[in-house]
């Protein structure tokens, strides 16, 4: 029985066995903990991902959409910053406001932001809308916002290098993103009436029989130029200190008179007669015809005031060589009709184009923002 007493050796080495385990055993859990560590870092990462690109969709992302084009966040930014100066004045005389304007503030049934993003977003529609024009006829190759910010930096690079080998460069030296856009847009606006009406069978196209009709119909507004005056005209010397008394005499002697030279015995008085033909363009031309051109043949006009006298006109003839004024005035009534077709035409393609305006998204942009820019 006392050989069976040694046993416990074999159990100590057991022991040790056992304590050899225990390493074994965390060696085999470390990788488990390093796994989980990997796994809750990838997860804070992938945590922070979603969050930045929450708050880059709400800074940058679409908040509207013009017949599929998007708006961003930026675009329409930039837009309630180039409207503000306006609609703030606006808002100043329709409210009576003084003072800088609080733009969180109600302003009718509507705070004065909602007012600026609600003109933002009529002036996207429209100026998008120009924009698809302009691709669908070639004259662009994109019409977001971005492709906009990619040209105004090209162009100003472009005028850059054209300053540094000693070029000339016409306009501005650099534009700001304010002044290219008002720029592209008129210069598109443009390309697009010259594009439109080319063809007869163009939207915006102007025969000719629709410029005589528009001259026919309105012949004093295109005849201005080619109209020859004939008048009288009377002046009579009136001293600083003249009475009212005195004035007045003379205007009604003017009311009661049937023409200018039943006055030239005004005590002083100088009656001359003269032509004028329309189209001067010196001062003197001009506020002479602004006389001439509301008198009907016989008519007198009111009293011209100057240093020392009184002035009176008489128009005592007027006629229009119609040719030359349809000469000269056709090609500006042709453009005039091409203006008003675009402008319907444009109105059209708007109304027509579907808009889509996610109300959230906009009101989300704070006053802060609109007065960053940043």
């Amino acid at each position: 029985m006392k050989p069976s007493a040694k046993k416990p050796p074999a159990s100590k080495g057991t022991a040790k066995g056992r304590g050899k385990g225990p390493v074994t055993k965390g060696a085999g859990r470390g990788p488990s903990r390093r796994a989980a560590v990997l796994f809750a870092g990838v997860c804070a990462v992938l945590a922070a991902l979603l969050l930045t690109g929450s708050v880059i969709s709400q800074r940058g992302g679409e908040v509207a959409s013009v017949a599929g084009h998007a708006v961003t966040r930026v675009e329409l930014l930039f837009h309630m910053r180039r409207l503000a100066p306006a609609v703030q004045n606006e808002l100043r005389n329709r409210y009576h406001l003084t003072g800088a304007v609080d733009w969180d503030a109600r302003a009718g049934d509507r705070s004065a932001l909602q007012r600026l993003a609600e003109r933002a977003l009529d002036e996207v529609k429209r100026d998008k809308t120009t924009l698809i024009l302009a691709k669908e006829q070639r004259l662009v190759d994109a019409v977001d916002h971005a492709a906009f910010l990619e040209e105004l930096a090209e162009e100003n690079e472009r005028r850059a290098r054209a300053l540094t080998r000693g070029e000339v460069v016409y306009g501005l030296t650099e534009f700001s993103p304010d002044e290219y856009y008002s720029h592209r847009l008129t210069e598109l606006t443009t390309r697009l009436k010259q594009r439109l009406s080319a063809d007869a069978d163009g939207p915006l196209h102007v025969g000719d029989a629709d410029v005589r009709r528009q001259f026919d119909a309105h012949p004093d507004a295109w005849s201005a130029n080619a109209t020859t005056y004939t008048y009288a005209k009377l002046v009579v010397p009136v001293t600083d200190g003249a009475s009212a008394g005195r004035l007045a005499g003379l205007q009604r002697r003017v009311d009661d008179a049937r023409r200018l030279a039943d006055l030239a015995g005004e005590p002083g008085a100088r009656l001359t007669k003269a032509t004028h033909k329309g189209g001067g363009m010196a001062a003197h031309q001009q506020d002479l015809m602004a006389v001439l051109g509301g008198l009907a043949p016989g008519e007198i006009s009111a009293p011209v005031r100057g240093d020392g006298q009184v002035t009176y006109y008489e128009l005592t003839g007027k006629s229009v060589d119609e040719d030359a004024a349809f000469a000269e005035y056709a090609r500006r009534i042709r453009q005039s009709l091409i203006d008003k077709k675009f402008g319907a035409y444009l109105q059209r393609r708007v109304d027509d184009g579907h808009v889509t305006v996610d109300t959230a998204a906009v009101e989300a942009i704070t006053t802060e923002e609109v007065h960053s820019e940043t």
